[in-house]
């Protein structure tokens, strides 16, 4: 399957900022059943983008943007091509859970288990514990199923009822959120029983037929755990599913505090707005830029005139 994925972020500012310095994980991974054939990333104003791989293996695009402007955007296009993957088996034997002790004691993993700043233990997610009954029982695979489909009928996928700084605690308590919401508890009840598990930052192609919950026009979040035999594992407690060909990865890490699609920062005084939209599509339907993201209404002259006055004001100090 080819997909094409178009993803545009665009700051506002309520008054001219002098300098942008920001970075994007928006490359989709290339490895396992996915490969990435092409990406551009460009920004509007101008930059020079750099690139480095981080410590998980994503890479990061970088920028600065030195002249004054009161509006940012960053576009990312890619093409990815997925190879759907082998069906899951239902379970492992019980003994998957020694030679997952095994696999552990032998790969560098310890940033999968130990608790992270969105995924760390707390009363209300003891009380969760308890309720779904999270303990080391059965074989590793069949209670990660279990996990996913009784966190999707636990909490309700509600749109704003959480921010991307939320602890885990606000959702616990509202028992609603979102997909980085459903993410971070679900990864910081699996790690304590010793199974690795990691927060995936991506996309999701959406079909009408799928009923997903998750937004369209938006990127998408989920969990891997690695178990024995079958390496990384998918699963999207948002949606209750298991991560296959719709699920495009691109970047992971211990939570999304690895992995957030852009942060930076700007000189000036000003307040920040922030608009995000997303495309995905095969790539036998031609993607436009139309509709992804809101119009914006062109400065009037006046404001064009005054921009420029600051601009001229600010030469001559």
């Amino acid at each position: 399957m080819y997909y094409s994925i178009l993803h545009k972020t665009r700051f506002r500012y309520s008054a001219p900022v002098s300098e942008s310095f920001a970075e994007a994980r928006m490359r989709p991974l290339s490895e396992g059943f996915q490969r990435c054939l092409k990406f551009h990333l460009g920004t509007s104003p101008n930059s020079t983008v750099s690139s480095y791989q981080d410590c998980y293996g994503n890479t990061v695009h970088h920028f600065d943007v030195p002249a004054q402007h009161r509006q940012l955007t960053i576009t990312a296009e890619a093409i990815v091509v997925f190879t759907a993957p082998p069906r899951l088996p239902r379970s492992l034997s019980p003994e998957a859970w020694y030679l997952l002790d095994d696999l552990v004691a032998e790969q560098d993993v310890w940033d999968f288990l130990a608790p992270s700043h969105f995924a760390h233990p707390s009363p209300l997610l003891d009380a969760l514990k308890d309720q779904l009954d999270v303990r080391r029982r059965g074989d590793p695979l069949s209670l990660l199923h279990e996990i996913t489909g009784r966190m999707y009928r636990t909490f309700a996928y509600a749109p704003q009822t959480t921010t991307v700084d939320s602890l885990i605690d606000e959702a616990l308590a509202k028992r609603k959120g979102v997909c980085q919401d459903f993410a971070h508890i679900m990864i910081a009840l699996v790690r304590p029983l010793g199974i690795p598990c990691r927060y995936v930052s991506g996309y999701l192609y959406h079909r009408v037929e799928d009923h997903d919950r998750s937004e369209q026009d938006a990127t998408h979040a989920w969990v891997e755990a690695l178990l024995p035999g079958l390496g990384w594992v998918g699963f999207d407690p948002t949606n209750n599913l298991i991560a296959r060909e719709r699920h495009i990865r691109v970047a992971v890490g211990r939570d999304y505090a690895d992995v957030p699609p852009t942060k930076g920062v700007f000189r000036g005084r000003a307040e920040s707005t922030l608009d995000v939209g997303v495309k995905v599509m095969p790539t036998e339907a031609p993607i436009s830029d139309e509709g992804v993201l809101p119009a914006v209404a062109a400065p009037t002259p006046a404001e064009i005139e005054l921009e420029a006055q600051q601009q001229q004001q600010q030469q001559q100090q």
